[in-house]
């Protein structure tokens, strides 16, 4: 038994805390689970399995490797719920008791953060965490253990130290293209000009890791020669906001956040967005403009916005600002986005591209795709990508589930926004 005012003494551990997010949106065994009655025309076979996006090289079961693939942990929550389970909450904190060597019960705490019936959020505090000698932090974040219950139950983890800095950060830095709007902004610009089937080609290699990012933003851009100069004001009636976007920056915004977005696109849209979601700083890719102002050249102009001026920015902001890496949170979604979520206090690759996806599973993973001839297309990945820490994942359809991650309440976030609109 523990209550959530326990505090470790001055020999004792740390707490850590285990943010669960049940993956309502796009379910990971959408297949009828065996147990199910099968309703309709008994000749009628059961629809084909699905795969999560990013887990294979195609999602076509069609082209699938012959090779099967490693048998899928039980679908338990079709048998459970479609939420987070007092039986899903017991059988995780059986698998943080299985992982203490030399062995200590734990105590724990939860709280349901957005229902207290069918809770889809829910932050777990436990004590001790597993000996550091045996597993580090970073080797927990990544255990197969952990990976494997999160397949059953259709669930994501997020596992942080319980210290102040958690919830007190004072800078958040996003990436721009496919995490605070929906598109590539690269690729609707070649739309215009009817190129976008080559650029999309190359944007795809690059934001996999599988292309130099600034080599590979050069070739795309020299296809946009010719394009318009007005192209951006097109944009702007084109390009989604991501869902929940607005309602982050404003919450943040409200707490005495300052904001950054740091982009690969290019900077008039990204200002633009800037100042929509009254984000404080901006820097992106400038693309030259012929004499004549009609139309681009085909060209950029000053340092590309890559994975490594990213991290710059990152730290050069927070030096500016006076804040400690610690109190840095960082969201993107593309490869060129690790080296920045590494540099954070706090990394979020939010509905990640494949190659970041993996960099935030288990080491296990990584083994098994080298060791696997049916995934040898993603050997390259792993070969030329030197592993780089992004901290957390989340998949999501509203980027305000952040919020969850730093420990507000869906009351709480409600509340934020109400006070912003009466501000």
């Amino acid at each position: 038994m523990s209550h959530r005012s326990c505090q470790p003494g001055p020999d004792e551990p740390g707490k850590l805390v285990a943010t669960l997010f049940y993956n309502s949106r796009n379910p990971r065994h959408p297949h009828i689970h065996p147990d199910s009655i099968h309703s309709g025309d008994p000749d009628q076979l059961p629809p084909q399995p699905l795969l999560l996006a990013g887990a294979a090289p195609t999602i076509d079961m069609a082209n699938y490797p012959l090779e099967p693939p490693p048998p899928e942990p039980e679908p338990l929550d079709h048998l459970y719920g479609p939420y987070i389970s007092q039986i899903c909450l017991a059988h995780f904190l059986q698998i943080l008791n299985e992982l203490q060597n030399p062995y200590q019960r734990i105590t724990s705490s939860h709280r349901c953060l957005d229902s207290q019936v069918h809770p889809r959020v829910m932050e777990i505090t436990f004590s001790p965490p597993p000996n550091p000698d045996y597993i580090s932090f970073d080797e927990l974040r990544r255990h197969e253990s952990i990976w494997r219950f999160e397949r059953e139950w259709n669930v994501e983890v997020v596992l942080q130290k319980e210290e102040i800095w958690r919830k007190h950060k004072r800078l958040a830095v996003f990436d721009m293209d496919s995490t605070l709007i929906q598109q590539e902004v690269v690729d609707e610009i070649a739309r215009v000009v009817g190129v976008e089937k080559e650029v999309s080609a190359i944007t795809a290699r690059a934001m996999n890791g599988e292309l130099d990012f600034g080599s590979s933003l050069r070739a795309r851009v020299t296809l946009l020669k010719g394009v318009p100069a007005d192209v951006f004001e097109r944009l702007k009636s084109v390009v989604t906001v991501t869902p929940g976007a607005r309602e982050v920056c404003k919450s943040l915004k409200r707490l005495g956040y300052k904001l950054a977005v740091l982009s690969g696109g290019f900077t008039p849209l990204a200002q633009w967005l800037a100042d929509d979601l009254g984000i404080n700083y901006v820097f992106a890719n400038n693309l030259v403009v012929s004499e004549d102002g009609k139309t681009l050249t085909g060209e950029l102009t000053g340092p590309v916005v890559d994975k490594e001026r990213k991290a710059f920015l990152l730290e050069e902001i927070a030096g500016k600002e006076n804040i400690p890496l610690k109190q840095v949170l960082a969201v993107g979604d593309g490869a060129n986005d690790l080296l920045m979520l590494d540099k954070a206090g706090l990394g979020i690759a939010f509905n990640a591209k494949p190659i970041v996806q993996l960099e935030v599973w288990s080491t296990l993973m990584a083994t098994s795709i080298m060791n696997s001839r049916a995934l040898y297309p993603l050997r390259y990945l792993l070969v030329n990508n030197p592993p780089v820490k992004a901290p957390s994942r989340l998949n999501s359809e509203s980027l305000a589930d952040i919020l969850y991650v730093l420990g507000f309440t869906k009351d709480e976030q409600e509340a934020l926004l109400e006070e912003e609109d009466q501000a």
